[in-house]
């Protein structure tokens, strides 16, 4: 099963900042005893390249991919340390030419008409939506893609529990990015308990949907 594959599976793509890299195992051990094998560890901090490198070499049954990149040398340090896939909160052209140079799957971030043409230039087909609730959420995809046929979307930003099967019922959806499940506050305390368990809650949520 590829990257893309997976993700379209699971649904459901836990976005992780981690302030220190000693947490990214038993983090990425409650995911994966959750049903959740899956990650996007954000570049927002310093500890980002070793969280991932550590989770891809102790879980290297896990998808672990990096979010937040807004360079290429930020790319090569994440595929580097273990990233199967790149994410960007806005549209990055070295981001997505590295992504594309080094056979990554890469998942801009848009908001706009004009941003998914940069993405049809590059001949991509799955666009971040971000941040989703705060740029019209639901409807605002289902007016992108009225124009654009060929685009799928992976909304991120405000997706919760209480939203996130409205999300997952349109057919251009193909997975949501989420925090819910791993707060910085759980983290930090080192709740992997509490975070295991509210995967669990957040897998039975999405294959309710499936």
């Amino acid at each position: 099963m590829n990257t893309l594959e997976q993700i379209r599976q699971h649904r459901l793509v836990p976005v992780i900042k981690l302030d220190d890299s000693s947490k990214a195992a038993p983090l990425a051990e409650a995911l994966c005893e959750g049903g959740l094998p899956v990650a996007e560890v954000t570049f927002r901090t310093e500890a980002a390249r070793a969280s991932i490198e550590a989770m891809a070499k102790q879980y290297p049954h896990m998808l672990v991919g990096a979010g937040s990149l807004t360079n290429s040398e930020q790319a090569r340090q994440a595929v580097d340390a273990g990233a199967r896939f790149l994410v960007s909160a806005g549209f990055s052209r070295q981001v997505t030419e590295y992504a594309l140079d080094n056979g990554v799957p890469v998942f801009p971030g848009i908001c706009t008409p004009t941003e998914l043409m940069l993405l049809v230039e590059y001949g991509l087909a799955i666009a971040k939506f971000f941040p989703a609730e705060q740029y019209g959420g639901l409807n605002t995809i289902k007016a992108l893609s009225a124009p654009f046929p060929g685009m799928s979307f992976m909304p991120t930003g405000g997706i919760s529990p209480k939203n996130i099967a409205d999300y997952l019922s349109f057919s251009k959806i193909i997975a949501c990015g989420g925090s819910w499940m791993v707060k910085d506050a759980l983290i930090q305390s080192d709740a992997f308990g509490k975070i295991k368990a509210l995967t669990e809650e957040a897998v039975a949520l999405v294959q309710k949907e499936a």
